[in-house]
């Protein structure tokens, strides 16, 4: 799939025979027309520059995926070819980089953190190609951090929490001058040590579940009493449970710093690394009543261990999700109306007249078959069609 280049600036669709999932309620209506006049949703069929026929099929609000990173307009074409509409960057450094990338037609609308927080010797400062500015050396230079984050126009403030990593004062730090600039902050933690300093550092949303032990009542008591958001990217969590391949392994002898941060990371473990931990974690969040999102960590590149791709990912992780416990709507909420109520967004994740015209049509339906969000006959962005 591609955007048309050749559409007017304004543009006129209406979408008969097709069934509207209520993202709020959960219900899949019957049988109606949706209209979209330019780059919302509109309520009047006349002067239609196209008419679809959408033979019964299934029409979700445009997906949200709450865990990507971006590095150029391609990551942002597989994202619509899926039915992700909105995504949600977890850090895109320079600046520039990162702002070039917003607001083009015919493609997903983005947030991003831009560069995001950590400390000298961390896990992510080997991993990375992270400059100076990223590492914190103590809660002093927090305020620096969030304002000049702010000055190249990030959305939220990203923390890296890891052992080896930033301190909790510094997390801590990190966390009060986001929020006293109006400005959300999501901490990644991939491990328990890591999720108990994103707790205590009052985290909006954490980003990842505990692969070394499932989070206890109290954490998830703890999340539910400060509103804390979970983003357990599972599809992630599975990837990186798998046995390194060989080269990754003989990668990781040429890079002794990186090593030895991993090997303090480790002994730092509660318990075995497995996806299990992960899978149950989010069943006691959800459990428990915390909202759960749905988000990827997609990031495929060459050289990386994983093989999380853009778009295609999030697909296997509502099905994770269900498999972790949610239903199929919940699930399909996980990545629309909840997605957008958590960051912000009062103008999508619902398919009602004056909402950005994010869509995606399907052949079948994703309440009864959660597989079936992979059906995808079409996509709209922001009213811009995509065409096979």
């Amino acid at each position: 799939m591609s955007p048309s280049k050749t559409l007017p600036a304004h543009r006129k669709t209406v979408i008969h025979n097709v069934r509207v999932f209520d993202s709020c309620t959960g219900n899949l209506g019957a049988s109606q027309t949706v209209v979209i006049d330019g780059d919302v949703i509109g309520s009047s069929t006349e002067g239609a520059d196209e008419t679809v026929d959408g033979q019964g099929g299934v029409l979700l609000p445009g997906l949200i995926d709450a865990h990507v990173h971006l590095h150029h307009e391609g990551h942002l074409r597989a994202l619509a070819k899926h039915g992700v509409t909105t995504a949600l960057d977890m850090a895109t450094w320079p600046a520039e980089k990162m702002n070039g990338l917003r607001a083009r037609a015919g493609l997903p609308d983005i947030l991003s953190a831009g560069l995001p927080a950590t400390a000298p010797g961390s896990i992510h400062s080997h991993i990375l190609p992270l400059p100076e500015e990223a590492m914190l050396r103590g809660p002093d230079g927090a305020d620096a951090f969030v304002e000049h984050r702010i000055q190249e126009g990030s959305d939220y403030i990203k923390l890296i929490a890891d052992v080896p990593g930033p301190s909790q004062a510094t997390l801590d730090a990190l966390t009060r001058a986001a929020h006293e600039k109006q400005k959300m902050v999501v901490v990644h933690a991939s491990a328990s040590t890591p999720f108990k300093m994103a707790l205590d550092a009052k985290a909006d949303i954490i980003t990842h579940a505990p692969r070394d032990r499932c989070v206890d009542a109290e954490l998830v008591e703890r999340m539910k009493a400060d509103g804390i958001v979970s983003v357990p990217t599972l599809v992630m969590m599975q990837e990186i449970s798998k046995r390194p391949p060989m080269s990754a392994m003989l990668g990781l002898l040429r890079s002794p710093s990186l090593f030895m941060a991993l090997v303090r990371s480790n002994r730092s473990a509660e318990g075995k690394q497995q996806y299990e931990h992960a899978k149950e974690s989010v069943a006691m969040m959800h459990r428990a009543g915390v909202p759960i999102l749905a988000g990827t960590d997609c990031h495929e590149e060459p050289g990386t261990f994983v093989n999380v791709q853009h778009g295609e990912s999030l697909h296997r992780e509502l099905q994770l999700l269900v498999e972790a416990g949610l239903s199929n709507v919940e699930a399909l909420r996980a990545a629309t109306v909840l997605a957008a109520e958590h960051f912000g967004f009062r103008d999508r994740g619902i398919v009602k007249e004056g909402n950005r015209a994010d869509l995606v049509l399907l052949r079948d339906d994703p309440t009864q078959d959660i597989r079936a969000t992979r059906a995808i006959e079409r996509v709209w962005c922001a009213g811009v069609p995509f065409v096979l």
